[in-house]
């Protein structure tokens, strides 16, 4: 569908002979309309502004900008809007903004850079708003294509282990809705934390994710999943980029993982598991982060597939036995230490220099450790139950 609103888009410019841009309702960029002014230095000057510029680039608006439009009533007009420019917003050149509806909601924008000599009583504007007409049937027909997408999703990701039938079913019928797309390559994102499921209603896709097929809000990983359309097996850009545009979102503390590519819908699942694992890294270590690769973080591939979500009601999210009283507020310096520790290896030398302590500081700390713990740091086993409970509890924190 892309590829057609580019066409309808491109018809608008060459109606009015000035560069027109199409968004979503959440101004996120879906096409715009080049002009022969921009591939000139001067006269491309004059048909920029720092907003389009941003619109382009980044594909979205900022908040400011958002405001300054919609104050001027779009959201609910039925005819063009004449909006004045607004330099303090970045706004340099006015806009008229013709709204995109269907069924009597508005599902978009197609602005227009304005100059002043186009009046809202042109009956070219009148042509605009039957291509307006058109845009937003697409853009309904992609709306319930993605609610129904988002919904199949979901239930292939939450399928109980035990009802293969159930995965089955959605996996089959998710096919059929993504046609040849289904057979890979494919990416799964996984965004946390990811709140409400009203924010991906009727959504095939993310505002301005390109590749991005299908998404839906996870309840009880309360996380968003997102499916990207791989341009080869083992090229994870697109997926990165839908994450990293996910990301943009003003959301505190979200972070994004990356699961392996998968051919056919069947790896889904457990991409899904992997994606989320690595979101899950990323809380937990910042160098993994914000959008971290499950190929990428190590020890905790194992970890994070072994440990139940903070929230989960298993006995797996409670520390081993012999960490809880290190892990007690009272004592985080002893566990920090002891983690430190066992990162460098066991280095005495390392860890001092790293935590900037004195080599006897660093053994009565670990002296201490082993008094609460009851384990030999001199033991192999030992240390590895102490190092991976550790891991493991960042991990549940993060």
């Amino acid at each position: 569908m892309r590829e057609d609103y580019q066409v309808l888009i491109d018809e608008v410019t060459a109606l009015l002979g000035t560069p027109a841009t199409l968004e979503n309702r959440d101004f996120g960029l879906i096409a715009f309309g080049a002009h022969e002014g921009e591939g000139d230095e001067e006269d491309g000057a004059l048909l920029m502004d720092p907003v389009r510029t941003r619109s382009i680039l980044q594909r979205r608006s900022t908040a400011r900008v958002r405001a300054w439009f919609e104050s001027f009533g779009i959201t609910r007009a039925v005819e063009p809007v004449r909006i004045p420019p607004d330099p303090s917003a970045g706004v340099l050149r006015g806009r008229i903004c013709v709204p995109v509806r269907h069924g009597g909601v508005v599902l978009g924008y197609i602005w227009l850079l304005d100059d002043g000599a186009l009046e809202l009583s042109d009956p070219r504007l009148a042509d605009v708003q039957a291509v307006a007409r058109r845009i937003g049937a697409l853009l309904a027909d992609e709306s319930r294509a993605g609610a129904r997408r988002g919904e199949l999703l979901c239930a292939l990701l939450t399928a109980a282990p035990g009802h293969r039938a159930a995965a089955e079913l959605a996996e089959a019928e998710l096919a059929g809705e993504l046609g040849p797309v289904a057979a890979g390559p494919l990416a799964v994102v996984a965004v946390v934390p990811w709140e409400g499921e009203a924010e991906t209603e009727g959504r095939s896709a993310a505002p301005g994710i390109p590749g991005a097929v299908a998404m839906c809000a996870v309840p009880r990983a309360e996380g968003l999943a997102v499916l990207v359309r791989l341009r080869t097996p083992g090229g994870t850009d697109p997926a990165r980029t839908a994450a990293e545009r996910l990301l943009r979102s003003p959301r505190a503390g979200a972070v994004a993982g990356i699961g392996e590519p998968c051919t056919g819908l069947g790896g889904v699942p457990r991409a899904w598991r992997q994606a989320l694992a690595a979101a899950r890294a990323a809380r937990a270590e910042s160098r993994f982060g914000p959008v971290a690769r499950w190929d990428r973080i190590g020890p905790y591939r194992l970890l994070a597939l072994l440990a139940r979500p903070s929230g989960s009601p298993s006995a797996a999210g409670a520390p081993d036995p012999s960490v809880r009283a290190l892990l007690e507020p009272a004592h985080r310096e002893m566990a920090r230490t002891a983690e430190a520790f066992l990162d460098c290896a066991g280095q005495a030398g390392r860890t001092a220099a790293l935590l900037g302590v004195h080599r006897q500081t660093l053994y009565y700390r670990l002296s201490r450790v082993e008094q609460l713990t009851g384990l030999d740091l001199d033991d192999g086993e030992d240390r590895l139950l102490l190092h991976m409970a550790l891991k493991t509890a960042r991990l549940l924190r993060g």
